[in-house]
């Protein structure tokens, strides 16, 4: 199959635009099919965009499925479009959920406009299982690969099986959810929404490789852009694995002990062994119990609670403060060996989402897209299991506690066979866009480091890295009023902070701030903005299902 890699290119801007003509008006009506619960308005429509941007000749559309929340101030000042990281996350559940937190970061004043990305949603979804069988085989050999002394073995093996079943079965789809595509697809819709046709984009997590691909791609078209918790997309696209991801990892693991210790009276943790007990003493006896689930894991009920069950709850706790308090009581109740407790805990979640089909089934098509897109993108190929394994010893030696989590990934994404129709292949150095760029890194992020908003920032002329003092992953993580004026600031105006500036957290760790508390305390006086923010639904403690990274892929 012939390689694309370098497409972007080769492809004149006129085959960019495609040469049919589209229907380039967006109706926008109610939403039938997204739920929230919080009381800001959205409204949804579709806009027919080309299937293959790489053939100017083919008739061949894709119906793109978009929702907007209206600016809660008008006349709107235009529309700023998200995307949520993954890359595999649908984007208009997730802008439903989080529109009171984005209007105010925004200043209230824009449109806020969000469509699921190829491959996502309904917009042509990547999936390669033709039955539950298959599906529910791939998803028991999701262990981490240090749960075992065969697990890299199995894990080469099922990339292996994944990468020929993909290939045979959902290659046409995989050459087409590239994330080049779903930059060509953003400038689309910038037209279509019949402005300046100029982009406004805020993207989180995988989000800012997208955006930097589309500021690349189309620098003049760049009206404003915020990049929050940033990936290196250097890496994204031309290394085996994603290795500067969890530089800062195993320091935000310790502070979930830190925070702990120095917040007793949050935190169950702390009260173990009386007051004297330490923070590293709390996360030594945690490593302790996870390396003994792996020979004798714990059966509670129905379920079995094994290394790689404990260690994904605590990575995914990694994404936001505010689930810590309740990791830390499962940490004590495991510490404890309560398993009476700890098997009621795991009988209420099962009456929940953690059994149910569709549940599952919606998390294995996460994942699918993940796979989809990243693996089609990297241009990093192996023969072997030799050949990948200082990729993995690289990533144990960079994060103790993330290193073992996405060989799984690494191992397919080394056997692709499905090559996209087309992969950018230009540089993320020298690019100088029309308004300058703000980049968002929290000082502490598990799985984006601030280290990569600076670096991927030098690579961007006039642009600017806000750094907020806190922990978790991306901006949303850690309230602040700092951050909240200085966004709202630069999308009514373009003003961008001084470099070097850093926004503090106004959320202590093991507290009860939310984003509502930050946003009564920046409407002041403001009856209405305090009635608003009242009604919305400001923390986001599942942080990790909006910008994900497939943490068990």
């Amino acid at each position: 199959m012939p390689s694309f890699r370098n497409s972007f290119l080769l492809v004149p801007l006129a085959v960019a635009q495609g040469s049919k003509c589209m229907a380039s008006d967006i109706h926008w009506g109610p939403c039938d099919d997204i739920q929230t619960d919080n009381a800001t308005a959205i409204e949804c429509g579709d806009l027919r965009v080309p299937l293959d941007y790489t053939n100017p000749t083919s008739n061949e559309t894709l119906i793109l499925q978009l929702l907007r929340v209206p600016a809660a101030v008008q006349p709107s000042q235009g529309s700023i479009q998200f995307n949520f990281g993954g890359p595999g996350e649908i984007a208009r559940q997730s802008l439903a959920a989080t529109a009171p937190i984005l209007q105010a970061l925004t200043g209230g004043s824009h449109d806020l406009v969000a469509f699921d990305p190829r491959g996502t949603g309904n917009t042509i979804p990547f999936w390669c299982y033709e039955n539950d069988a298959e599906m529910f085989s791939a998803l028991n050999e999701l262990q981490l690969s240090n749960a075992s002394d065969v697990m890299l073995g199995r894990h080469w093996a099922r990339g292996g099986i994944d990468a020929h079943m993909c290939f045979e079965r959902a290659a046409e789809t995989g050459s087409l959810i590239s994330t080049a595509f779903v930059a060509r697809d953003l400038m689309r819709v910038a037209e279509a929404l019949e402005e300046d046709g100029l982009l406004r984009y805020w993207g989180f997590s995988y989000g800012t490789t997208l955006g930097a691909t589309v500021a690349a791609m189309f620098p003049d078209r760049i009206d404003k852009m915020i990049l929050d918790g940033v990936q290196n997309p250097h890496e994204y696209y031309h290394a085996f694995a994603d290795f500067e991801e969890w530089t800062d990892s195993d320091k935000v693991f310790s502070a979930i002990f830190e925070g702990c210790v120095a917040a007793p009276e949050n935190c169950a943790l702390a009260q173990r062994n009386g007051s004297g007990t330490t923070a590293a003493e709390l996360e030594q006896a945690v490593w302790d119990v996870l390396y003994a689930l792996k020979r004798r894991p714990l059966a509670l009920g129905n379920f079995m609670l094994d290394y790689s069950g404990l260690k994904g709850i605590i990575t995914q706790a990694l994404y936001s403060p505010s689930g810590w308090p309740g990791l830390a009581a499962v940490l004590d109740l495991v510490l404890a060996g309560d398993v009476p407790a700890l098997t009621r805990i795991a009988s209420v979640i099962s009456g929940g989402d953690l059994l149910d089909p569709e549940a599952i089934r919606a998390s294995m098509r996460s994942l699918q897209a993940l796979a989809g897109i990243h693996c089609g993108e990297r241009t990093t190929r192996a023969a072997t299991l030799d050949d990948v394994m200082p990729a993995v010893e690289r990533l144990y030696a960079t994060s103790r506690i993330m290193g073992d989590v996405t060989p799984p990934l690494t191992m397919m994404c080394a056997r692709w066979r499905i090559e996209p129709r087309e992969r950018y292949g230009g540089s993320f150095d020298g690019v100088r866009t029309r308004g300058p760029v703000l980049f968002i890194g929290n000082t502490y992020d598990a799985h984006t480091p601030l280290v990569s908003a600076y670096n991927v920032s030098s690579g961007f002329e006039g642009s600017v890295v806000l750094e907020v003092n806190g922990y978790g992953h991306a901006s949303l993580a850690v309230p602040s009023l700092c951050t909240l004026q200085t966004t709202a600031a630069y999308w009514l105006n373009g003003s961008l902070p001084d470099p070097g500036t850093v926004c503090e957290s106004d959320m202590p760790l093991y507290s009860n701030v939310t984003w509502a508390d930050v946003i009564l305390t920046a409407a002041g006086g403001d009856e209405a903005a305090s009635s608003l923010a009242r009604r919305g639904a400001y923390d986001v403690p599942n942080l990790g299902r909006i910008a994900r990274r497939g943490l068990m892929y």
